[in-house]
């Protein structure tokens, strides 16, 4: 994984719409550069957009459960003059009851109970607002961490199952001009704890009944069964916590959230050798690549970490992760009017993923969601369609996806943190 950061210089100056339009190379249709409007784009002493790979130095959180290996549980309670057995029987109360609340923990003794808990489950995520669709089943949640830096995360309820879009970063140093969290910049990594704590706290919000559901009891035990990584931050940006993360997941309880790892969605912009080393870690995630375009001459920018790596070495890396894992790989593409959304894109796309086998990727169209400040909206229906058809007519498995929580700014690509 890469660690360094380009230096900042001053930022480039916005781009009035006029400006940008050109017309298709290929077509003769109109093309739409990128650029930016009502924000300013960091860019470095080169001209290109600013990336940042390394984690600005800020006070780490809170020593959590959620942060240690279960065989590093017997030291922890050392430290804290406990029987190793007692940590377990926190981590049950966390792990498959979600609860911090030392009330509740009735089978530890009652002497030195909330030191124990304090000591082990210290609060990492605060509250602040809360927002839900009409129908209630969708809620976006925006959390303060322990040192002011804000994050959101999204809980879903689809048919048979509930989706939780966690955020892995405070903000995101890739500085994706269509994104909201792109345009904030980099804040910091979050911790292993942290992000597990978001599935914890949705599955009490779950149990409370908030998303349309029944209140827990003995018979109901209705839990997130589905996390995507598209919330805040670069995912892989953070490799070694989201991966402590992953497992913690995928551990049964009492040593984790007992999840399916195939429920489990990882996504990129394409940090090529951290794809290589989640092939190689033997946990079959699904893993997701936000690809957006498929020339580099348009991808150069609208996803800056492709002046790193082109478009086909990310897309060799994807197809490693399906030779090596066996798990189908999903390609993200926003759809954006007059940008990426020519017939003759759908046709080099697909002209790339056949050209690495078929039956290993599927294709994931997004319409644009769109963002404070940006000039580009969502393609038309109809283009849409015909570049879904031109896919499916190369043999490319493609599924427009439905993407949730568009009225509360809580859809792919929107979130954006604000008090």
């Amino acid at each position: 994984m890469p660690s360094d950061a380009i230096e900042t210089t001053a930022p480039a100056a916005s781009v009035a719409p006029a400006a940008i339009r050109r017309t298709g190379s290929r077509t003769g249709a109109r093309q739409v550069r990128p650029a930016t409007e009502g924000w300013q784009q960091q860019k470095g002493a080169d001209g290109r957009p600013l990336l940042q790979f390394a984690s600005p130095k800020r006070g780490k959180p809170p020593a959590h459960l959620a942060d240690l290996k279960p065989e590093e549980w017997a030291a922890k309670a050392e430290e804290l003059g406990l029987p190793a057995f007692r940590v377990k029987q926190v981590a049950r109360h966390y792990y498959t009851r979600w609860t911090s609340d030392p009330a509740d923990m009735t089978d530890l003794p009652a002497a030195g109970r909330e030191e124990l808990v304090a000591g082990m489950l210290p609060p990492l995520l605060t509250e602040v607002k809360r927002l839900e669709t009409d129908r209630g089943d969708t809620i976006k949640f925006l959390w303060r961490l322990h040192d002011g830096a804000l994050v959101e995360s999204v809980l879903m309820r689809y048919p048979g199952r509930i989706t939780l879009c966690v955020s892995s970063q405070a903000g995101c140093g890739m500085n994706c001009p269509f994104c909201a969290t792109g345009q904030q910049g980099l804040t910091r990594n979050m911790s292993a704890a942290e992000i597990i704590d978001q599935i914890v706290q949705a599955n009490r919000v779950i149990a409370s009944g908030a998303l349309g559901g029944k209140k827990r009891d003995d018979h109901s035990m209705e839990r997130v069964s589905n996390i995507v990584f598209m919330g805040m931050g670069e995912p892989l940006a953070n490799y070694a916590r989201i991966m402590q993360a992953v497992r913690t997941m995928v551990a049964p309880a009492p040593n984790g959230l007992g999840m399916s790892a195939r429920n489990i969605t990882v996504s990129t912009v394409g940090l090529v050798p951290a794809i290589g080393k989640l092939a190689n870690e033997g946990i079959p995630v699904t893993f997701a690549l936000s690809l957006h375009a498929p020339d580099d001459g348009l991808r150069d920018e609208l996803i800056p970490v492709n002046s790193r790596w082109k478009v086909d070495e990310a897309l060799d890396a994807a197809r490693d992760y399906f030779e090596k894992t066996g798990r189908r790989v999903s390609i993200e593409y926003a759809l954006i009017k007059d940008m990426n959304d020519h017939g003759w894109r759908a046709d080099l796309l697909a002209e790339k993923l056949n050209a690495r086998g078929r039956g290993w990727v599927h294709v994931n169209p997004i319409p644009l969601n769109p963002t404070p400040g940006s000039i580009w909206t969502s393609s038309e229906p109809e283009v849409q369609q015909e570049f879904v058809r031109r896919l499916e007519a190369a043999g490319i498995p493609t599924t427009i996806r439905d993407t949730r929580g568009k009225e509360i700014d809580g859809a792919c690509g929107q979130l954006a943190t604000t008090g």
